[in-house]
């Protein structure tokens, strides 16, 4: 079973180490990690009105951010601990998330880091690929009709 909690700023550094233990290899495949800018690209998008825990069966899995823009929604910070990876997890997330942008009739938006097995998620959950620049790829879900 998969629930949301609100964040807090006590969990600021349990989410940086989950976020550099996601990113870490993929970054480093781009030549792109060092732990400083690991840290401070976490704190400048870290705001825990916006960011939720994801507990499976009562145990903290992860985390995202869900941003309610003007036009769209924005989601971001999407890391799941490796042990929750591949088992349904974070399609079982998206679609929760999903059911609550589409009740707002609104797009939803993201970017993925290039080569980021991530996107394969995102484009089964109906993400259509907008556009990409150096290192990132970026997506969209439309809203409901």
């Amino acid at each position: 079973m998969i629930a949301f909690a609100p964040a807090s700023d006590a969990d600021f550094e349990r989410l940086l180490v989950l976020r550099i233990q996601v990113m870490r290899p993929h970054l480093e495949r781009l030549g792109r990690f060092r732990p400083e800018r690991a840290r401070a690209r976490f704190r400048e998008a870290f705001h825990p009105a916006h960011m939720r825990l994801i507990h499976v069966d009562g145990t903290f899995a992860g985390c995202v951010s869900v941003v309610r823009e003007t036009d769209h929604f924005a989601l971001g910070q999407f890391y799941l601990a490796p042990e929750h990876q591949g088992r349904g997890v974070g399609g079982a997330a998206i679609e929760l998330l999903l059911a609550e942008t589409d009740a707002a009739c609104l797009p939803v938006r993201l970017h993925v880091l290039k080569l980021s097995p991530a996107a394969r998620l995102y484009e089964r959950h109906g993400f259509l690929k907008t556009g990409e620049d150096d290192w990132d790829v970026y997506y969209e879900r439309p809203g409901p009709a």
